[in-house]
């Protein structure tokens, strides 16, 4: 008995039943999505139920096996016929005799398709052990740990809707031949996910970290940031949102630009609420386009809270969406915490919110609090 349970542990982690189901049912949803974006749903005029049903049932199935290569789909077309056909073909020989030819397509065919998911296993630990080394990668390119920033307190989180994400943060001086120590913070959210969307998370970090060292204001760096993002771009189809603010621990002043990102929220001591929108369109997509930026005053006591869209457009199994009123509930509920309680806070009900929904978009999220 001891040897069946450390098997059935072995082959769970140790997970519960329910925990069983629970991932199942979200694989099961991320798969459904990936083949079903191939599938047209919409019923043609004049056509019957069952006629309709069937032509679901083709586009699924094409959406399925053009997902292998030509070799793989061959030999799920084999397994298929081979599970299918069982029975015997009989004949007489020249000298009359009955001969009876018996075939078990069954056994067959489930040895071709444990021999197809052989294969697509020993494909998926290989992207799984690169994505795991990408993953690796772009943990040492964003920041372990808040900086200490004098006039500031600051907490952040970030969570990966994949392997490798596509959200970037960071805090960090600026170099400057002022008294006075200036500080950089930047958020960004590169459209799209995985691979693609990391590896221009990378090509943005490597350009504000070599452009920070400049002495180009705000306006200039972010201007040249989007030269540099149109080039690789794709044609504006790979924008960056973005959000970089300049903070002068001297004056405590924020000077800002916003291109194209998630307003933040600029919480007041005294209970207002301003957001920050000064700035232009997203990177990569017009290379000469314009930026303005904005200036605020902070005081102790001030938040500010910058996101991206996976926070606020996180869906619960409903389909409802976690939404800047909840978020901002929230903070007016919480201001007296530090920033890093808050962001627990805030990360917790977000888990609540969405439950067993599976994660769409990258959430990432940094709190400032002037102290």
């Amino acid at each position: 008995m001891s040897r069946m349970k450390r098997f059935w542990r072995r082959v769970t982690d140790g997970m519960e039943l329910s925990q069983l189901w629970n991932q199942f049912r979200v694989e099961a949803r991320s798969s459904y999505r990936l083949y079903s974006h191939d599938v047209d749903s919409s019923r043609t005029p004049g056509t019957g139920k069952g006629k309709h049903f069937l032509n679901l049932g083709v586009q699924f199935f094409w959406a399925i096996i053009e997902k292998l290569s030509p070799a793989r789909r061959v030999l799920l077309l084999i397994a298929l016929l081979f599970l299918v056909f069982n029975g015997s073909i009989s004949w007489q020989n020249a000298h009359g005799e009955l001969r009876v030819f018996e075939f078990d397509g069954s056994m067959w065919g489930a040895l071709l398709l444990l021999l197809l998911v052989i294969l697509e296993v020993a494909d998926r630990v290989v992207m799984k052990r690169d994505l795991q080394i990408a993953k690796e990668i772009q943990e040492w390119l964003l920041p372990a740990n808040p900086p200490v920033v004098p006039g500031l307190e600051i907490a952040f989180a970030t969570r990966a809707a994949n392997t490798v994400a596509g959200d970037y943060y960071d805090v960090f001086p600026r170099p400057s031949s002022l008294p006075e120590k200036t500080f950089l913070i930047a958020v960004a959210d590169v459209a799209g996910k995985s691979i693609p969307a990391g590896l221009l998370m990378a090509t943005f970090q490597a350009s504000l970290k070599t452009l920070a060292g400049t002495s180009a204001s705000l306006t200039e760096l972010v201007g040249r940031m989007n030269a540099y993002a149109c080039s690789n771009s794709q044609n504006g189809r790979r924008f960056t949102t973005t959000f970089i603010a300049e903070f002068h621990s001297a004056d405590r002043s924020l000077i800002y630009v916003n291109a194209g990102h998630n307003p933040p929220i600029l919480r007041r001591n005294t209970g207002g609420l301003e957001r920050l929108n000064d700035g232009g369109i997203p990177l990569g997509i017009l290379a000469d386009a314009p930026y303005q930026s904005g200036t605020v005053m902070l005081q102790s006591g001030d938040w500010l809270v910058v996101f991206t869209d996976g926070v606020t457009e996180a869906e619960n199994e409903a389909g409802e969406e976690y939404g800047e009123a909840r978020l901002l509930n929230i903070l007016y509920a919480n201001v007296a915490l530090s920033p890093a309680l808050l962001l627990d806070t805030i990360m917790r009900d977000l888990d609540r919110f969405v439950g067993d929904a599976p994660q769409h978009d990258d959430v990432t999220m940094v709190l400032l609090k002037a102290s």
